[in-house]
């Protein structure tokens, strides 16, 4: 059985640039419970600091996949305005793609494992790549998003999302993030270098791409090591 770790990393569109209706259907809940002038400018920077966590909203600007078996990385990343193409760096392949050009890759090599691994996947990072692979008329080669529950899988694809698994599908009362998780199991995080999910903004705004897609690989390896613990000590199927 061939097994991906998959992990993404997104942003999301300017405010100012969408168009008035939109703008008014995504602020409307916030005119009407702020209670004071300052807790709207809050709410409205909230807002527009988490367009990235919506596909209708946000977009990926890389793509991380982990060959479990094989012990490969390969890590799709945007770079708009330059020309970095193909490279390897420390064993890891970074592929320069446009977005509708690394999601149609990311089905094409899907398409041989029949297990994806991600933390925190199910909500996010895999119908995150769903939806926007249909928003550029791509068909996803497998349904990682079919039977939550294991020890139920009938289908030819299987996810295994260690949020899931970890929590026991949502039994444990704080379920925390990859950073609490790895710190429990002595796992470095990927955050270690002062980088996390929140700055990713910032940084392709700055034009710092390939810190973006390194920040990637250290997901997949701290997400990687976790799925070995979870695999060795708490998996009973």
């Amino acid at each position: 059985m061939r097994s991906l770790v998959v992990d993404i990393e997104t942003i999301g569109e300017h405010f100012d640039a969408l168009d008035t209706v939109t703008q008014n259907v995504l602020t409307h809940w916030i005119e009407r419970e702020a209670q004071n002038e300052e807790e709207y400018k809050n709410s409205l920077e909230d807002l527009k600091n988490g367009l990235g966590f919506s596909p209708l909203t946000g977009e990926i600007v890389v793509i991380g996949m982990h060959d479990v078996e094989r012990s490969k990385n390969v890590v799709y990343f945007q770079a708009p305005g330059q020309s970095l193409g193909e490279f390897e760096e420390g064993g890891i392949v970074y592929k320069q793609k446009t977005e509708k050009e690394m999601l149609a890759d990311f089905w094409d090599g899907a398409s041989q494992y029949e297990t994806v691994i991600t933390f925190n996947g199910r909500a996010f990072d895999i119908p995150f790549i769903m939806i926007r692979s249909a928003i550029h008329g791509i068909r996803p080669s497998k349904d990682f998003m079919s039977n939550r529950y294991l020890k139920l899988q009938k289908f030819s694809a299987s996810h295994i999302d260690l949020l899931d698994q970890l929590t026991f599908y949502g039994s444990v009362r704080k379920r925390g993030g990859l950073h609490l998780w790895c710190r429990a199991f002595g796992i470095e995080s990927p955050k270690a270098d002062g980088i996390d999910g929140d700055d990713v903004n910032g940084l392709f705004g700055n034009k710092q791409y390939i810190d973006i897609a390194r920040y990637n690989v250290r997901d997949l390896e701290a997400t990687r090591k976790l799925y070995d613990y979870w695999k060795t000590y708490l998996y009973f199927l």
